[in-house]
Parts: structure tokens; C-alpha cells; sequence
């Protein structure tokens, strides 16, 4: 198998992928789930179930305490805990469960400098180009220490409104090339459906599934990755270069078929 191909579920062979598999990982917002929103029972259960087949990373662009709110708080007892490996802001940290509490195992924080500079560029470029919107809902930027984000509606914006924002990417997309060329040592990404990440470069996506397989003592090759954005300037992008075995879904709903297809095939082990 290709891996570092970006796979339609259906065109997989998902038993050849079941018996290579020794992982699996999960972009969150317009994967697991709405952008913000708690995962569905029915993710939940399918989460879960995973846990008890193989490690479970979840590698997101949003900070912990929306991992805790979208995906920890939905989870019950039946979770195994000790196979969730939980990478928040684009995998520039990584958390593991030691028995009581989820414990930061690394984290790559930018400087002060850096986030002056980052959030001073996205706010004046934004404003230039005309999408420094009125109305916003909730934080525009977000300092999250190793990620800066900005979000054109605010953090809090209703899916509709961010959904129907920038269907083509080209607002983000011009944003993060211009903050870029001002900030050339950091690396600016277009993230979700109205966001643009900042954090220190080579600290990605990519980075965090190769961290995980040498936590995991695998090879990336082993590594399933579900996420909706795949395109070449879409933030799941770099998973898909890392050589994982890339799976494109187009929302939640997808991704619940995916997870039965693959329960039905592992054996459980934890």
C-alpha cells in the first residue's frame, strides 16, 4: 500500500489495513467532529472501542481544553485512557495519561517576541486585505503559547457562518502567505474553515504522527490518519507527507463508517 497516498475509505482494502495498522489518529474539527462542538455518542463509542484495539491520538489545531470539552468530557469509564495519546495546537504538545491525570509529555512554546510578532502581522494584514471582520464571535486571535491563531469570526463563530466564509480557501490561504513574509522563521499554516496557525517551524502535524510512532516504537507506515483537510494547503496535509496511511473523510458522518468498517476488523487487545 501507498502510503503516502490520500485514500478514498472505500477504494481500501480495510482487512489489508486492519493487519498493518499499529495506530491510529484523528484530526478533530470536521473529522471527529463540528468545529467546537462535543463529539456525537456515536463517535464516542467508536473512540472507545478503538481504545481497546489500538493507541488513539487525537492531533488537532485547537488547545486542550477544547480536546477535553469536544472529545474527554463525552467519553465514559469504558475508554482505556492509557492508549489515548492527545496532541492539541498542530502536535506542538502531546499529552498522556499517568494513571490520574493527563500529564504534558512535551511542549514547544514560542517566544515572547515570536507572538508579538505574529499576532501584530495577522492583525495588520487581516485589516489590509479586508477581512478584519465587524462581527465576531468570541477570540479573532488566540494566543495558545505554542500555537497563535487567528479565526475571522472569532473562536466561537456558528458552523454555518464559518463554513459559507471562505469555501475556496483563498482568504486563508492569502493571509497566511503574506504573514508569512513576515515571520520566515515560523511556520504559518491555514488551519480549519476560518483559521490561520502560527507556531514554531517543523513543529506540525507531521511532526507530532513521527513523535507518536517513535513513542509507539513503529513506523509511520503503521500509522492510520483520519482528517478532512488533505489538500496541499489544508493543516492535515503534513500527516499525509509523513507517509501514515492517509484517509480523507468529508465530516463526522464519514468518519463513523470508517470506525465501524475498521472495529469490525481489529481484534481487541486492551
Amino acid at each position: 500500500m501507498n502510503a503516502t497516498a490520500i485514500h478514498a475509505w472505500q477504494q481500501l482494502d480495510l482487512d489489508a489495513v486492519a493487519s498493518e495498522a499499529k495506530a491510529i489518529a484523528f484530526d478533530l474539527d470536521g473529522t471527529l467532529a463540528r468545529s467546537k462542538k462535543p463529539i456525537s455518542p456515536q463517535i464516542a463509542d467508536c473512540l472507545t472501542a478503538l481504545t481497546h484495539r489500538l493507541p488513539v491520538a487525537i492531533v488537532t489545531g485547537g488547545r486542550f481544553a477544547l480536546v477535553r470539552s469536544q472529545i474527554l468530557d463525552m467519553l465514559d469509564d469504558r475508554a482505556c485512557k492509557a492508549n489515548m495519546h492527545l496532541m492539541p495546537t498542530s502536535g506542538t504538545r502531546y499529552y498522556r495519561w499517568d494513571g490520574t491525570q493527563w500529564e504534558c509529555v512535551y511542549e514547544h512554546n514560542l517566544s515572547v517576541a515570536e507572538r508579538q510578532a505574529a499576532i501584530s502581522s495577522l492583525e495588520r494584514h487581516a485589516k489590509e486585505q479586508g477581512i478584519w471582520e465587524d462581527h465576531v464571535w468570541g477570540d479573532r486571535i488566540e494566543d495558545r503559547g505554542s500555537q497563535i491563531t487567528f479565526s475571522a469570526l472569532g473562536q466561537l463563530a456558528p458552523i454555518a457562518a464559518k463554513e459559507s466564509w471562505d469555501p475556496t480557501n483563498e482568504k486563508k490561504n492569502r493571509l497566511a502567505e503574506a504573514v508569512s513574509a513576515d515571520v520566515p522563521d515560523l511556520a504559518v499554516r491555514s488551519g480549519g474553515s476560518t483559521s490561520v496557525d502560527i507556531s514554531l517551524r517543523g513543529v506540525d502535524k507531521a511532526y507530532a504522527v513521527r513523535q507518536l510512532a517513535a513513542a509507539l516504537h513503529i513506523d509511520v507506515s503503521q500509522m492510520i490518519y483520519l482528517g478532512d483537510r488533505m489538500d496541499p494547503d489544508g493543516n492535515d496535509y503534513p500527516a499525509v507527507n509523513a507517509g501514515t496511511i492517509a484517509i480523507r473523510v468529508t465530516g463526522p458522518e464519514e468518519t463513523l463508517e470508517v470506525c465501524g468498517e475498521l472495529i469490525r476488523r481489529l481484534p481487541v487487545v486492551a
